[in-house]
């Protein structure tokens, strides 16, 4: 039989609660494991005699394991490539921010390095994304709840994790009874992450969309939307037309109407297909009744065969400039990070790694972000 991992929370909880023990139990048990991975079921203090028994016979201290670390050489990413029990691998991605850089105020900033998790979801992704890697390797399975949590609880012992974005490999919202589970096991002890801290991404699962904020009450909403019109959506995201333009608004503007919280679109830059000044135009039109922040991601190469180039730097700088001065949008550019160790937005997808190489080497993996859309 399969051992189920200990951080799924609604499993142990199912089977604490079918012997008598009490649920709450596993809050000690999680910290416990966190400090000390290479633990035993026995060593964990304090537990009903009962627990012991059950732990042994249905769960492990972890159902994934660190396979493989890579570190960009300017050090402000790290990708983490993960074995999960069934010998799939999945990789999640450290990314830290120096909020003390530039100015505020004529003053220098306060605060300090903060570290940001992107998270996986699924094995592979089923929307078909044209410019995503995680796209190509097509869908292969979803991951439980204890193998989402557990990504956090790896990176965890290499950095200080402050927010979390489910922008890895998969559509989280394919996904959504793990993936909901999974953050409210992130909410409590011991993680105790902050829900404004936590974003889900989405291509666009309308039907998801509209009970995310009832189930997940202050967690922020990001969409890869990609193109301000449905004839350019569809050419490079073929799952959108299962989704049509229309629907996704009508459905956002009542998660916005329910929620009072700014959604984040996510938009990819790509030369000469969506980065025209009338594509800019479109999407203020849009968007201009929203509450939103929209983040311009320049195309992250995912291969020679590449069939999309990255937009020029001026096409950048003035679809932003005609997002924020003519429909006065917070309109930002994402920042390339982890390229070298294709970490970057859009570059994740995975390859079984090839025990011939070097080491610290690995098959030329794809991105991260909006890849998994």
């Amino acid at each position: 039989m399969k051992l189920k991992s200990v951080f799924d929370a609604s499993e142990i909880k199912s089977e604490f609660e079918s012997v008598g023990i009490n649920p709450n139990f596993m809050i000690p048990i999680w910290k416990y494991v966190i400090q000390n991975p290479d633990c035993v079921w026995d060593e964990i203090p304090s537990l009903p005699t009962a627990a012991y028994t059950l732990l042994h016979s249905k769960f492990k201290t972890f159902t994934s394991s660190l396979h493989s670390l890579f570190h960009s050489s300017d050090g402000t990413t790290s990708k983490l490539l993960i074995k999960l029990q069934n010998g799939a691998f999945v990789e999640a991605v450290i990314m830290r921010y120096d909020t003390r850089l530039g100015l505020c105020g004529g003053k220098p900033r306060p605060g300090g390095v903060r570290s940001t998790l992107c998270i996986s979801s699924q094995v592979g992704c089923k929307m078909g994304c044209t410019f995503c890697a995680t796209g190509s390797m097509g869908f292969k399975s979803n991951l439980t709840s204890g193998e989402i949590v557990e990504q956090l609880v790896h990176a965890s012992r290499l950095a200080d994790i402050r927010n979390i974005v489910f922008m890895g490999m998969g559509e989280p919202l394919n996904n959504y009874n793990a993936v909901v589970e999974a953050v409210r096991a992130m909410l409590k002890q011991p993680f105790q992450l902050s829900p404004k801290r936590i974003t889900i991404s989405t291509v666009g699962v309308v039907h998801a969309i509209n009970k995310l904020h009832k189930d997940l009450p202050g967690v922020s909403l990001a969409v890869s939307l990609h193109a301000p019109v449905q004839e350019i959506r569809c050419q490079i995201m073929p799952a959108a037309r299962a989704f049509p333009l229309q629907k996704l608004m009508d459905s956002l503007q009542a998660f916005q109407k329910s929620s009072n919280q700014k959604i984040f679109i996510e938009y990819i830059m790509l030369d000469g297909v969506n980065d025209q000044e009338e594509n800019a135009h479109q999407l203020g039109e849009l968007l201009k009744t929203f509450q939103v922040v929209i983040n311009l991601i320049p195309f992250n190469p995912i291969g020679s065969t590449s069939q999309f180039k990255t937009s020029t730097k001026q096409s950048v700088s003035t679809f932003q400039k005609i997002l924020r001065e003519k429909y006065q949008i917070r309109t930002t550019v994402r920042k390339e990070m982890g390229q070298d160790i294709s970490g970057a937005c859009g570059q994740l997808v995975v390859n079984q790694p090839d025990n011939k190489r070097a080491p610290g080497t690995v098959e030329p993996l794809r991105d991260i972000e909006d890849l998994h859309l």
